[in-house]
């Protein structure tokens, strides 16, 4: 299928403006309502309705992985949201890892990019400004996902939920590798390709019995729903409650399978063992299933150029059925 034109495409296009990542975090919190919406009408997609805004969810941790979230949580607010870099060196490790294509990696370069985004905000807020809707840890990976409210540019009554992802990794008591759904942003730093392991490497934890079962469910949807067109395996893969978090296709089950089935370019394929576009990184944390992807594209400063940059899909699963995603 094409990726572009299709529901397919939540993995790269309908990141394309709705993340609200820390290249952005402070400089353009005013101009994120209207992002949201022209990210579905740069890629001719339209605001479908009756999507609601997502209840607060944690998934389950152990006391370890517990204290890695409110780690990150903490870092957040007071770096992050505060901007507050002398704390900095009490959070993220001296060789941090970065992966948002528009901040080079390591802990300094990090710092120079807060400080150029303003002054620290004082005193710091007891709590996070704009917390996390969806979130969770397991083993050394801690994962959030923010929700951001616009309005639909052809409805201003109707209000655009989205959604922007962030993934970190907890090494030695500090925030060694971050991730993100951003893209490059013309005029920002060159982009040099971390040399770093795959992140599937530091999957540590062991599944529960549960955790792999749905982790096998997500897989089955992804690869042979999503890659391969099999629209018939939905109604045995979706909870008939089901909900769909991206604002550019229907929010329940029977309108998403509809929308799919009428693609001008919606075409079954045979369903192989193999992914085409296997993700860099799966794993489930309870009922919630994180998975991660890579891709290739165009340098906006210079087209003869090409960066990598990272897109989710979270799914939520219970009693063997997918309940709700976000992408």
């Amino acid at each position: 299928m094409n990726r572009v034109k299709s529901i397919l495409e939540r993995r790269s296009s309908g990141n394309t403006a709705s993340h609200f990542d820390w290249t952005h975090f402070t400089r353009i919190a005013v101009a994120v309502p209207l992002l949201l919406c022209t990210a579905w009408s740069a890629f001719g997609q339209s605001v479908q309705p009756g999507h609601l805004p997502t209840r607060k969810q944690t998934g389950p941790m152990t006391p370890a992985e517990e204290k890695n979230l409110a780690f990150v949580l903490q870092w957040w607010r007071e770096v992050v949201e505060s901007r507050h870099t002398e704390l900095a060196v009490n959070y993220a490790a001296e060789d941090f890892i970065q992966h948002n294509p528009n901040i080079p990696t390591g802990r300094a370069a990090l710092l120079k990019f807060f400080q150029g985004l303003g002054p620290a905000i004082d005193p710091i807020p007891d709590h996070l400004v704009h917390p996390p809707g969806v979130e969770g840890a397991k083993g050394d990976f801690v994962w959030l996902v923010f929700e951001h409210e616009g309005k639909d540019p052809k409805n201003p009554a109707q209000p655009v939920f989205a959604y922007s992802f962030d993934l970190l990794r907890i090494q030695n008591g500090k925030i060694q590798e971050h991730w993100d759904s951003a893209r490059k942003e013309p005029g920002s730093a060159p982009f040099i390709p971390s040399t770093a392991p795959a992140p599937s490497t530091w999957i540590t934890a062991k599944p529960t019995t549960t955790e792999r079962q749905n982790l096998a469910i997500a897989t089955r949807f992804e690869k042979d729903v999503v890659e391969y067109g099999h629209i018939e395996y939905m109604d045995e893969l979706l909870s008939s409650s089901f909900t769909e978090h991206n604002p550019g296709v229907p929010a329940d089950r029977a309108g998403l399978r509809e929308f799919i089935h009428n693609l001008p370019d919606h075409q079954p394929q045979e369903i192989k063992p193999v992914w085409k576009h296997p993700p860099v990184l799966a794993f489930a944390n309870g009922p919630f299933v994180v998975m991660m992807w890579e891709k290739r594209d165009k340098d906006p400063s210079d087209s003869n150029l090409e960066y990598t940059r990272n897109y989710f899909t979270i799914l939520r699963i219970e009693d063997g059925l997918i309940q709700e995603i976000w992408n």
